[in-house]
């Protein structure tokens, strides 16, 4: 049977946070987990359009319970500082979906000097889920992470770790490459977090997900970060023929987060033509993404570049 939010159980009492909740993926994510009667934190950099997301979702949940909280995944002392927060206001945490991502962007660094992609994508949610982790671990049923990856990560062979130095990476510079290394490196994280809990007894699972060609704003403003307007308008209109909803595309997010008896090293995605659209399902990955040594050697780079080493 094709899966839809309407299989979500009910959610009341648990406590959901969700990254990139502003728009696009994460805001729809929101919205079911809300509907569905979880108490849901809205993390994102930009406040007033966190704000402006929480105003959108109490017209159709009116007595949803929402809170915001403001993340900044390319800048590390925030994301400490984020961290804090949470733990100080948040007991537990039964859901933390990693969904928050920057795509195909020119040449940029984090404050702390890596590559954009890699910097948001991977690394700020490796830091920000080990500085959450007591109160995911408090959760007395077990709580679920779910990455959000993409079918990029089937576009490179490996990940070359030298991009989780500032200024290490001497090769030069392709947008893709870093985005498809990017979304590689979230499943190796999610299969060694997985790992990692299983063997330490702990009650968490690991999960990803990802949403096809689903229409967000990412498309958009990497080409228009870059200056490039013709290239931007072009993913406009492609979205418009070729993707599916940003609603639609959060089907296998929350499908990953609320599925009972998922097991940890799931992975969802659309079951339509080369996953890029559909109901979702079960999906593989890449062999790149399976590899339990360069996992094991990835979340040790990860440590050193975020100095967040989790217990």
């Amino acid at each position: 049977m094709s899966w839809t939010p309407d299989q979500i159980p009910s959610l009341e009492g648990a406590w959901a946070l969700v990254t990139g909740a502003s728009s696009g993926l994460g805001q729809q994510a929101a919205l079911q987990l809300a509907r569905h009667g979880a108490s849901v934190v809205l993390a994102g950099r930009d406040e007033p359009r966190l704000a402006r997301s929480v105003t959108g979702i109490r017209a159709v949940v009116p007595r949803a319970d929402l809170r915001t909280l403001r993340l900044d995944l390319a800048d590390l002392e925030q994301v400490r500082r984020a961290g804090d927060q949470a733990l100080d206001s948040y007991a537990r945490l039964d859901l933390l979906f990693a969904n928050a991502g920057v795509m195909a962007t020119p040449k940029q660094t984090t404050s702390e000097g890596f590559e954009l992609q890699i910097g948001t994508n991977h690394l700020g949610h490796f830091a920000f889920t080990g500085l959450v982790l007591p109160a995911l671990l408090a959760t007395p049923d077990g709580a679920r992470v779910v990455t959000t990856s993409s079918f990029a990560h089937r576009t490179v062979p490996t990940i070359d770790l030298r991009s989780l130095t500032p200024g290490g990476d001497p090769r030069p510079y392709r947008r893709w490459r870093a985005y498809g290394e990017s979304k590689l490196a979230n499943l190796l994280f999610m299969l060694e977090l997985q790992r990692r809990a299983a063997a330490g007894g702990l009650a968490l699972t690991s999960v990803a997900a990802h949403p096809g060609y689903a229409e967000t704003e990412l498309q958009q403003a990497g080409p228009a970060m870059g200056g490039a307007t013709i290239a931007s308008r072009a993913m406009t209109v492609l979205n418009k023929v070729v993707a599916q909803s940003a609603a639609r595309g959060a089907w296998p997010l929350l499908m990953a987060g609320t599925q009972r008896g998922l097991p940890g090293g799931t992975y969802i995605g659309p079951r339509g033509p080369f996953e890029t659209r559909g109901a979702p399902r079960l999906v593989g990955m890449s062999s790149a993404a399976s590899d339990p040594d360069l996992a094991r050697r990835l979340w040790l780079a990860s440590e050193e570049a975020t100095d967040i080493r989790y217990p």
